[in-house]
């Protein structure tokens, strides 16, 4: 029932994209079109992506024409469904895509795979589970999300004592990167001694985060630290300690190295953050699709760099 509703709200925000989306990507004979399907673009993340994106296919138009499109926020699966259907319709040759959902795209992805599209997956994982129901083996090109976060988890407990208290700010609960980002803080915590007083979904949205800060201040005065999974939700907590007169008094770390939280890390209000290189994403997707379509090998996961970020590393 699920899917059948989000297949009809794909059918119907499909229709409304076909009659007012201008034209993108014209087609070029002998050249490949690739389709780029983001999250939402009011987060810096996915715009610093997109245009990277399109810079690089300027660069190599002779190679490929580009077709980029992202959902008006992080939730909307159905938005992202229509995205991917569209693209179906267009006969892209490839499709590279953030998906929203872990595994409500999978069976839409495996359309466009059965369409003879090469699919490509970026940022976050698609569900293993989810895609072996469907019959379909989609490659991963990212990062070790588990990893990247342990990395701003450690940096947190180092200046933290054992007992002490922390708070971790998920993503979207049933995101494959939220679950590893939130397990990599619980990793470096547990190992710390530092004790995990709540975990809630702030649902990578920076309003959303600042409500669910609000709520952990309030319950827990003498909290020590607060780990979000990504950036704009470290700015939505740093803002609800802001207005509780805590601002400085509570450790805040994210995750993406977005311009705004890159800045507070060099003037010491949020702790740290983590560089995956979104802005290389996409183009390591693209090139990975681009090979697939030259070759027709097999495609296979390949992992992505992270490192920390710290006002040390920032020259802060």
């Amino acid at each position: 029932m699920f899917k059948r509703m989000l297949s009809l709200a794909a059918v119907c925000l499909l229709a409304a994209c076909s009659n007012s989306a201008p034209p993108q990507g014209q087609a070029q004979p002998g050249v490949p079109r690739v389709a780029l399907v983001m999250k939402s673009l009011a987060n810096e993340f996915f715009k610093t992506m997109e245009d990277s994106a399109r810079a690089y296919a300027g660069e190599h138009a002779d190679k490929f024409t580009l077709v980029a499109n992202g959902i008006k926020n992080e939730e909307d699966v159905a938005g992202q469904i229509a995205l991917v259907e569209q693209m179906i319709v267009q006969q892209v040759d490839a499709i590279v895509i953030a998906p929203a959902n872990s595994e409500a795209l999978v069976w839409v992805l495996k359309r466009a795979a059965d369409a003879g599209i090469v699919v490509v997956n970026i940022d976050n994982k698609l569900s293993d589970d989810a895609m072996a129901k469907e019959g379909v083996q989609i490659p991963f090109i990212g990062p070790d999300n588990r990893a990247g976060a342990r990395l701003a988890g450690e940096h947190v407990a180092a200046s933290l004592q054992a007992g002490d208290t922390a708070a971790i700010i998920g993503g979207i609960p049933s995101a494959f990167n939220a679950i590893q980002r939130a397990q990599g803080f619980q990793d470096a915590l547990d190992a710390a001694g530092i004790q995990v007083v709540a975990t809630q979904a702030g649902n990578w949205e920076m309003a959303k985060a600042n409500q669910v800060a609000s709520g952990l201040i309030n319950e827990h005065p003498d909290l020590d630290a607060i780990l979000c999974a990504n950036d704009n939700m470290a700015l939505g907590a740093v803002a609800a300690l802001r207005d509780a007169g805590k601002e400085g008094q509570v450790l805040v770390c994210g995750y993406d190295n977005i311009g705004a939280v890159r800045d507070l890390v060099k003037a010491g209000t949020v702790d740290c953050t983590v560089e995956q290189h979104g802005d290389q994403l996409a183009i390591y997707g693209i090139d990975y699709a681009l090979d697939i379509l030259a070759s027709g090998g097999q495609p296979a996961d390949k992992e992505t760099p992270v490192e920390l970020v710290t006002a040390e590393s920032l020259g802060g």
